[in-house]
C-alpha cells in the first residue's frame, strides 16, 4: 500500500501525517507532494524523513493506490487525470468534484458505500460544515426523516488555513499592543469582531459555503432535505460550532433524540445543563468525534429539536473524514 498526500504543507496535509501515525493506517511507503513553494521541504512520519516532490504532469502517481489531496479545486481539476491514470484512488478534499453526478461525495457515518462506486476514480470529501452536520442529523433521521434544518454556523479561523490561523493570533497581539491591526486573510479584522459572510455570495444572497450544505447535504443523504444555513466566521482560532434547528416527519422527543445522539457514529453526547456541560470549540481541539449538547424541543413547532453541535474543522471536518473513507475502502478487499 504505497499512499500520497497532495498539499502536504498546508494545515489539513499536515494532519494527514498526524492522523495516518496516530491510526497507524495500513501503508508501506508514503510520498508527499506540493508546489514550487514547498517543494523540497522535509517532514518526518513514522520516524522517517521524506522530503516533498513538486506535483507535476507525469507518472508520479503510476504506483501509488491512495491519494489524499488537499492544494485547492484549481490543483484537484488540473492533475485528476494525472492522479488517477492508473489506477490510484484519489480521495479529494476540494470542491473540484463534490457536485459531480459521477463522483461520490461520502461522509463515512452517512454513505460509506457510496465509495465504492467511483468511475472516474475520484472520491470527494465534502465541506467541513457539511461533515458535522450530516454526521448528527443521521442519528435523527434513523428516527423519523428530516424535512428541513436551519443551521447557523460559527466557524473558526482554521477552516481558512494556517495561514487565517496566525494572522488571528496576530491581529489580538497588534490590539492588545494598540497597533494597527493587519488584515489580509479575511475581509475585515478577525479579532474581536464577527465577520457574516465566509465565501462570496450567490444571485439568491446566499454565499457558496451556505449553498453547500444545501446541495451536498441532499447528495450525501440522498434525501429531499431542506437546510437553510448563515455561515459566519468567529474569532476562535479552531473547531466549528453549529446551532441547529431540525424538523421532522413525526415528532422526536428530547429522550429520544439524547438516545440516538448517544449511540450515533461518530458523535459524543455532552448534554447536562445543570453542570454548565455542553460543546465549546476551546476544549475540543484534536478530537475525533461531533460533540451534541443544548437538545431541546422547539418552542414553535411539535416536530422539531434544537441542539448544538462542535467539531474539530482540521479533523473531522478535513483529513479524518477523507482518512475513515480510505480505511472503509481497505475494509472492503
Amino acid at each position: 500500500m504505497r499512499v500520497a498526500i497532495v498539499g502536504a504543507s498546508g494545515a489539513v496535509g499536515q494532519e494527514f501525517l498526524r492522523i495516518l501515525a496516530q491510526r497507524n493506517f495500513p501503508m508501506d511507503d508514503l510520498v508527499l507532494f506540493g508546489s514550487e513553494r514547498s517543494a523540497g521541504r522535509k517532514y518526518t512520519f513514522r520516524g522517517k524523513e521524506y522530503e516533498v516532490k513538486l506535483l507535476q504532469h507525469n507518472d508520479d502517481f503510476k504506483d501509488i493506490d491512495i491519494a489524499f489531496t488537499s492544494a485547492g479545486a484549481g490543483s484537484s481539476k488540473e492533475f485528476a487525470d494525472d492522479l488517477t491514470r492508473y489506477g490510484c484512488v484519489m480521495i479529494d478534499n476540494s470542491s473540484a468534484f463534490r457536485m459531480d453526478q459521477d463522483v461520490p461525495l461520502v461522509v463515512p457515518e452517512c454513505n460509506a458505500e457510496d465509495a465504492l462506486k467511483r468511475p472516474r476514480g475520484i472520491i470527494a470529501n465534502p465541506n467541513c460544515t457539511t461533515i458535522q452536520m450530516v454526521v448528527a442529523l443521521m442519528a435523527i433521521e434513523k428516527i423519523s426523516h428530516i424535512k428541513r434544518v436551519h443551521a447557523s454556523t460559527y466557524q473558526a479561523a482554521s477552516g481558512a488555513g494556517a495561514q487565517a490561523m496566525a494572522e488571528l493570533f496576530e491581529q489580538y497581539r497588534q490590539v492588545l499592543a494598540g497597533e494597527p491591526v493587519k488584515v489580509e486573510k479575511f475581509a475585515y479584522q478577525l479579532a474581536f469582531n464577527l465577520i457574516p459572510q465566509i465565501d462570496v455570495f450567490t444571485e439568491n444572497g446566499y454565499t457558496k459555503e451556505e449553498m453547500k450544505m444545501y446541495n451536498e447535504t441532499r447528495k450525501i443523504m440522498h434525501s429531499d432535505i431542506l437546510v437553510s444555513a448563515t455561515c459566519v466566521r468567529v474569532p476562535a482560532l479552531r473547531n466549528h460550532s453549529q446551532s441547529l434547528w431540525v424538523e421532522t416527519e413525526e415528532p422526536v422527543s428530547v429522550a429520544q433524540a439524547r438516545e440516538a445522539f448517544s449511540k450515533g457514529e461518530g458523535l459524543v453526547l455532552m448534554d447536562n445543563p445543570e453542570k454548565k456541560e455542553y460543546p465549546m470549540p476551546l476544549f475540543l481541539e484534536g478530537k475525533d468525534p461531533v460533540y451534541v449538547g443544548r437538545i431541546r424541543k422547539d418552542l414553535t413547532n411539535d416536530n422539531a429539536l434544537a441542539f448544538w453541535i462542535v467539531g474539530d474543522q482540521i479533523k473531522k471536518g478535513a483529513a479524518l473524514n477523507a482518512v475513515q473513507i480510505a480505511e472503509y475502502l481497505i475494509r472492503q478487499k
